[in-house]
């Protein structure tokens, strides 16, 4: 297994007063800040260049809901459900997601740094274009997730459902898939050139170049 991947946390104060989504309507430019909402549904809701940065959501539920371009940093995810969410062209700072749905959520074109997703449910999500530089992706699920000429760097998937994922036109070298499972995966050979694997899953791989292992 590779280096672990030392991420820069969100930087959250130690004190955050209660507050409410609606807030930011309260201001022309779309801010939210400095706040804790827990237990709010904020479905079905379209807003263009929101700007999050220093607020923790527990509980809430995203749904549908569009945010593209947003602009996040300094943020936690807890227990949210942000199914068929959008974060097109975002990005994406030192945040947290954390016991989340993510299915079908569109990350597609977004810029992440210093991301994790823990114990996710993100099957059929989306970062097609996205470039993500350190990244973690840990015990979470991934089934049928789209990364499709993505850049990775310094970024790893531990322990994660990685079955039917795509990563066509996109290289893995350095990237850290040896702990995952997974009965099929789209990406080509030489994009394989460096990536980090498991001896059952690099016998899986040399199968597909029609070598016959003998074991």
């Amino acid at each position: 297994m590779g280096k672990k991947i030392k991420l820069e946390l969100p930087k959250i104060p130690p004190v955050l007063e209660e507050g409410s989504f609606r807030n930011i309507y309260r201001d022309e430019d779309l801010h939210l800040m400095n706040c804790k909402i827990t237990g709010e549904g904020v479905d079905d809701v379209e807003l263009d260049q929101v700007v999050l940065s220093k607020v923790v959501f527990k509980n809430v539920t995203f749904t549908n809901a569009l945010f593209n371009r947003v602009d996040m940093i300094d943020v936690i995810f807890e227990n949210c459900n942000l199914s068929n969410a959008s974060f097109k062209e975002g990005i994406i700072h030192r945040v947290t997601f954390k016991d989340c749905k993510l299915m079908g959520t569109d990350f597609s074109e977004a810029n992440l740094g210093n991301v994790s997703f823990i114990n996710c449910m993100g099957n059929l999500s989306s970062f097609v274009d996205a470039r993500l530089k350190q990244v973690v992706f840990k015990e979470t699920s991934l089934q049928s997730a789209n990364y499709h000429d993505c850049m990775f760097t310094k970024a790893t998937f531990s322990k994660c459902n990685l079955n039917d994922v795509n990563f066509a036109q996109t290289l893995l070298k350095g990237v850290d898939i040896s702990t995952c499972t997974f009965e099929r995966i789209h990406v080509a050979l030489d994009s394989l050139d460096g990536c980090e694997v498991s001896a059952e899953q690099a016998i899986g791989f040399a199968k597909l170049l029609g070598l016959k292992v003998v074991e």
